[in-house]
């Protein structure tokens, strides 16, 4: 059992262990406090609240009702991850509610208490009750959870929005507390519930809000590169900038670290075990986003879906715009920054393509495609293959020389037969797809034509008289291997 798969069973556990803590704190808040003193709740709690008020139908009956139909919603738009915790959260809610009522009911009338706190403390209850609903809602979101209702819809608007989920829930429950008139006719009842609604609001935004602060390390030390190998074993991201100390003229190595201020004691430590008179500089930052921490949601109009082609050939770059046309915003490697030349050790296109999608992704960022394209001869075995841009030179992409050694290969031979292919490698957070273009052929004698690049002025393609490197580009890019597996792709895409 690999390691990763043991902090993330452990990871599970400790979040159903606080969403159950959260819930409870929930429960016990609105029996409690809230029930006793005919406060009215925010949320589908407070739709049940307003329904045993009028009715007497007991709060977790209405409350399950009403939940079934949000999470249908759910499944569709937030996924079968939060779903799962959602569905668990709105099952034990509803089960600590009755349970809560049962335990604190008056055993012979089955009804609960009244005044909990003493005659005339609704403020009191008010205040109690809102701050540990606040805090038991922000524990269960911060744990990846939810209480259903309308938290289900605070989390869909903060998946596509900047928007604090206390700003959605307050909106969402201004309407819900109101009709709360219409059952006791008492606008002090609605004052009750207004107040209970922003305490608990401002509870859940500040506890969150705490949780999610981050301090920005700015680290001086002579040992910099065991620090910086320390903290990045420890799962943090670490960048080393150059400097000079100007008192001494001597050049000077500063790492800089974001982390979540309650993991800023474990990077002290870290630091002092390694070089204890290093100078270090900690400061609190207002907004962290990016892998690790929170994602950018600010709208953008009118925004393409940006793709990253995993090449920085210029011919590459442009054949590939031009089929995918204006629907996408493609960028080549230098593009996003990377002007390194990506490990291609694989020994099929497929591992190759794979392998430089996989790092784009993993480095940078971007959804991004990546193709391995090669000549197989019939004559040579397969040959070039994999290796058709390194075919003469180790250094690749000498096309003249590439030529020039296959045309020598297969001098004397009759059988010229070879297939030009792509497979189009696409990784995006929803996982690897693969696509295959073929075209089949013939190397002829010597080169014909200007357009194009590596083996075109030598492959004629079945049933046609001119070298790929003879047609014009829109002529190509019909029928080439990569133009072929290309229209996969893009089909996949619109799909």
């Amino acid at each position: 059992m690999s390691i990763d798969f043991k902090r993330s069973v452990a990871q599970e556990f400790r979040d159903y262990a606080m969403i159950t803590l959260a819930l409870a704190t929930y429960a016990f808040a609105l029996t409690y406090f809230m029930l006793p003193y005919k406060i009215t709740t925010g949320g589908v709690a407070g739709i049940a609240s307003i329904v045993y008020y009028a009715t007497g139908l007991e709060v977790q009956v209405t409350y399950l009702a009403i939940n079934v139909i949000f999470l249908l919603f759910a499944l569709k738009i937030l996924g079968w991850k939060f779903c799962v915790k959602t569905i668990y959260g709105v099952l034990t809610l509803s089960f600590l509610l009755w349970l809560i009522q049962r335990l604190v009911e008056d055993p012979v009338t089955h009804q609960l208490p009244q005044n909990t706190l003493g005659e005339n403390q609704d403020f009191m209850a008010c205040v109690i009750g809102a701050v540990l609903e606040g805090a038991g809602l922000a524990v269960c979101f911060l744990s990846n959870g939810s209480t259903g209702g309308t938290d289900i819809i605070a989390a869909i608007v903060n998946k596509y929005k900047n928007v604090s989920l206390g700003f959605v829930i307050m909106a969402c429950d201004i309407v819900i507390i109101s009709s709360c008139y219409f059952v006791f006719y008492d606008w002090r009842r609605v004052v009750f519930g207004f107040a209970t609604l922003f305490i608990s609001s401002f509870t859940l935004d500040y506890v969150m809000n705490r949780q999610r602060q981050s301090v920005q390390f700015l680290i001086f030390s002579r040992n910099y590169s065991r620090i910086a190998d320390a903290i990045n074993k420890s799962g943090h991201g670490v960048t080393v900038l150059s400097g000079e100390g100007w008192y001494t003229k001597t050049e000077r190595k500063v790492i800089v670290c974001v982390v979540r201020k309650r993991e800023s004691v474990t990077i002290f430590r870290m630091i002092k075990m390694i070089d204890p008179y290093c100078f270090v500089s900690i400061g609190n930052v207002q907004g962290v986003y990016g892998e690790g921490f929170d994602r950018i949601k600010a709208k953008v109009q009118n925004k393409k879906r940006t793709l990253v082609f995993a090449t920085n050939n210029k011919h590459k770059l442009e054949e590939v715009r031009k089929i995918l046309g204006d629907t996408y915003d493609i960028r080549s490697l230098s593009d996003v920054g990377c002007n390194m030349d990506i490990p291609e050790t694989g020994s099929t296109f497929e591992e190759n393509a794979l392998q430089k999608a996989h790092f784009v992704k993993k480095f940078f960022g971007f959804d991004c495609f990546a193709d391995d394209s090669g000549l197989e001869v019939e004559a040579l075995d397969g040959a070039p293959g994999v290796h058709s841009a390194r075919y003469a030179t180790e250094e690749g992409h000498d096309s003249d020389a590439n030529n020039e050694k296959l045309l020598a290969e297969l001098e004397g031979k009759n059988n010229r037969k070879a297939d030009f292919k792509t497979v189009i490698a696409f990784v995006s957070d929803n996982g690897d797809h693969c696509f295959e273009g073929q075209v089949n052929g013939q190397i002829i004698t010597e080169k014909r034509g200007n357009n194009g690049f590596g083996y075109d002025p030598l492959f004629l393609p079945d049933g046609f008289d001119k070298t790929f490197a003879e047609m014009d580009s829109d002529e190509k890019n019909r029928i080439s291997h990569r133009g072929r597996a290309l229209e996969k792709f893009v089909t996949f895409l619109n799909s």
